[in-house]
């Protein structure tokens, strides 16, 4: 190869190459066949060769579709591997008259970077230019966005920007793409503003285009922001959101970045005019721990010390950061600050997601924790609330199977460390390390999979009923997709627990209290959507049983 020029680069034309050709590089005097880091197909694993792929060879039907706002959006969270029994994106196809006929109009996929072993979750990929092979690779990608454009269905791709995993990372090889100065859970940052950092970040950028300009994917969900390092005047996002809109605007397509991150920071969503970063939303953790903790029986452990009141749920719902600038116990410093007049939906609410399902020693979801019924009053929470409302997959269901933390590392010490670091995790939550499933293990990432065959069964088929129905009523209410933050008002008793959330003509009322409780109700109301039995409506006034919720169309200003 010819090089370096100015800006690092090496060169070389090699006439013999074309589609379907392997290729590698040998660097220095090192005797190894290093893999591209920008490769588009790594047939045989991130270790092996590199192949050209032809991205003009896949035909597209998907000319005429637009992507529904985002403001409208109902996401679907999944992860390809244990999603359906096969664990691939061909298999999942068949899975989205299903996601359309639910009401879903965004499905966000987990990471498909290519990752060391067959299965895990996605967030340590290494060839992240590459489709994940056993996935079914870059053209199975392909195939699956084109059949959700063809069902209405627009496609979310959650990526990874703020580390590599530790198998498989050849990129040290070619460039200073991570960097030493700083140290992150993962090792050494990603390197966005030392020396070369504008080729790293060109690096990541290119990536993030790669995926919507030639995979046709809508959006992207970039993964813990909070870890980017950058003092740039320009700050990585910003400059990212920059280059896709330039995109969106060439392509003449919708496009999203929405951002997870837990600093409680309205600026990451604040336009990039008024001194944002400009994301299109966040995911926003306050609300998920502040529902959650009030819904689970057990005490407050770990992150969610810091939960645990419904005056906390009130504040979420209503503000969206609880720790808006005051002291969080669990962190001992005060953290975040107000997120003002902006959007509720820049936000995105949810009671469950890969981290909060899957972080947990045995990945027990709600209805495991909780109860049928409070995973049902959550749901309504959730899809009635002010945020954009975003489901992980089987919760509609209430589905039986876990969603556990798997990984398939191929080196023994890696897989060793794994493990015992995954059992150190949780000592904060007071878990027994005994009881926590081993990553390494395959059965731990088969018990992970969905069963389907779960949906006609009782109680699984009425909670699917319930989510069609929170899912159709929050589609047709004109309140229900009002994301002004001053159209969203709560009451609470601490002491009776129930909650009051009022968005506009709906009321959404629930007790998880130990005893009935009853409310008065405005003239002319009514009970459009109810769960748990024994609710009752005598002489203008309403009787809720305990762990029931439900939902008045609201006629006239009343009280409780």
């Amino acid at each position: 190869m010819q090089g370096p020029d100015r800006q690092g680069w090496w060169r070389a034309d090699v006439s013999a190459a074309g589609p379907g050709s392997n290729y590698g590089y040998l660097i220095d005097n090192d005797d190894t066949c290093y893999p591209d880091p920008r490769s588009r197909w790594q047939p045989n694993g991130v270790h092996g060769l590199s192949r050209i792929y032809e991205d003009s060879a896949f035909a597209w039907t998907d000319a005429v579709f637009q992507a529904p706002p985002l403001s409208s959006a109902v996401l679907y969270e999944l992860h390809v591997g244990t999603f359906t029994p096969e664990g691939t994106l061909d298999s999942a196809i068949d899975k989205l008259n299903y996601l359309a006929g639910l009401g879903v109009t965004h499905v966000e996929l987990m990471p498909v970077a290519s990752f060391a072993g067959n299965h895990g979750w996605g967030y340590d990929g290494v060839a992240l230019y590459s489709v994940h092979q056993p996935y079914g690779g870059p053209d199975a990608l392909k195939r699956f966005v084109n059949a959700a454009h063809r069902r209405g269905l627009a496609v979310l791709l959650d990526v990874v920007y703020n580390h590599f995993g530790p198998v498989g990372n050849y990129t040290g090889k070619f460039a200073p793409y991570l960097t030493e100065a700083h140290h992150t859970p993962w090792g050494g940052a990603v390197n966005l503003e030392g020396r070369w950092s504008h080729q790293a970040r060109r690096f990541f950028c290119d990536n993030a285009l790669m995926w919507l300009r030639d995979y046709h994917i809508d959006g992207l969900r970039l993964d813990a922001v909070h870890a980017f390092v950058d003092r740039s005047a320009i700050h990585f996002i910003e400059q990212l959101k920059a280059a896709v809109e330039a995109l969106e605007a060439t392509l003449r397509r919708r496009l999203v970045v929405i951002a997870e991150s837990d600093l409680n920071d309205p600026r990451i969503v604040a336009p990039r005019e008024a001194g944002g970063l400009g994301a299109d939303a966040q995911w926003s953790d306050d609300f998920h721990h502040a529902l959650f903790s009030v819904l689970n029986p057990a005490p407050p452990a770990g992150y969610y010390a810091d939960f645990g009141s419904l005056g906390q749920l009130a504040k979420a719902i209503e503000c969206v950061f609880v720790y808006d600038g005051i002291y969080s116990g669990y962190r001992n410093r005060m953290h975040g600050r107000p997120a003002g007049s902006l959007s509720r939906h820049k936000f995105l609410g949810y009671i469950q997601n890969h981290d909060q399902v899957g972080n947990r020693a045995v990945g027990d979801r709600i209805s495991h924790i909780a109860g049928m019924a409070r995973a049902g009053i959550a749901a309504a929470m959730v899809l009635l609330s002010p945020f954009i409302p975003m489901i992980f997959q089987g919760e509609e269901w209430a589905a039986s199977s876990p969603f556990q933390y798997f990984a398939d590392h191929d080196d023994p010490a890696m897989a060793r460390a794994v493990s015992e670091g995954r059992k150190q995790e949780f000592s904060a939550f007071g878990w027994d390390p005994d009881q926590i499933p081993d990553p390494e293990s395959r059965e731990t990432y088969e018990r992970s999979k969905l069963a389907w065959n779960e949906l006609e069964q009782p109680g699984h088929a009425e909670m699917l009923a319930w989510y069609r129905d929170l899912i159709r009523l929050r589609r047709t209410t004109p309140c229900l997709n009002d994301g002004e933050p001053r159209q969203t008002h709560v009451s609470f008793d601490e002491q009776e627990k129930w909650l009051r959330m009022d968005r506009g003509a709906v009321a959404v009322v629930c007790n998880l209290g130990k005893a009935n409780r009853r409310f008065s109700m405005p003239h002319a109301s009514r009970v459009i959507l109810a769960s748990g039995a024994g609710l009752q409506v005598i002489d203008g006034s309403l009787t809720l049983p305990p762990d029931a919720l439900a939902v008045l169309e609201i006629s006239a200003v009343g009280g409780n």
